[in-house]
């Protein structure tokens, strides 16, 4: 079996948050068999996509981004997530190969906290499993497309040897059709 590679990136900005996201991800990618985990620090959550975009450059089938971006006083907040989505999202279609979200965008810590192997799970791992079953997606579906056709094309061409075939067969002859008398006999 060809194995799978997979990056991790994630932020060190709120680290004792995004350290038990990497954590999830990284056993959940553990516990999957044949994957090839690489792994790669950057400041904060902006950079990811970056990070992304050089292990896809570099062959991963995916990756994962793990950052914790918590609301502050000012407008900051919002032009981050916002760079962080776009950039995440326009990487994946661009590429074609899946990027797990696991980037918590809370009001404050504890929420982030609670969804970092707290009472919410660990969004960490849940990006891990959606970017393994996406791989896996992403390879079903061109495969599933190609079987159909190939199935499809014997059913195809046995129609089209039938049509043509009775195209060749010349037409039986029928009676042409009695010509009908449309003149009225004269009354005497």
């Amino acid at each position: 079996m060809a194995s799978i590679k997979v990056g991790v990136v994630t932020a060190r900005w709120n680290n004792e948050i995004t350290e038990k996201l990497e954590e999830g991800a990284i056993s959940y990618l553990e516990s999957c068999e044949g994957v090839e985990i690489f792994a790669a620090l950057v400041p904060g959550a902006v950079e990811l996509p970056l990070a992304c975009q050089a292990f896809l450059d570099a062959g991963c089938d995916g990756v994962i981004a793990l950052g914790a971006v918590i609301r502050g006083e000012t407008s900051h907040y919002d032009y981050v997530c916002n760079s962080v989505t776009d950039g995440v999202t326009r990487l994946m279609l661009d590429y074609k190969k899946p990027i797990g979200f696991g980037v918590l965008t809370t009001e404050n810590e504890e929420q982030a906290l609670a969804r970092a192997g707290g009472e919410h799970g660990n969004k960490g791992a849940e990006a891990a499993q959606v970017v393994m079953e996406m791989i896996g997606l992403t390879q079903e579906i061109p495969a599933a497309l190609k079987t159909a056709k190939m199935m499809t094309a014997p059913a195809a061409k046995s129609a089209a040897k039938a049509s043509a075939k009775k195209a060749a067969k010349p037409a039986a002859k029928k009676p042409a059709p009695k010509a009908k008398k449309t003149a009225k006999k004269a009354k005497k």
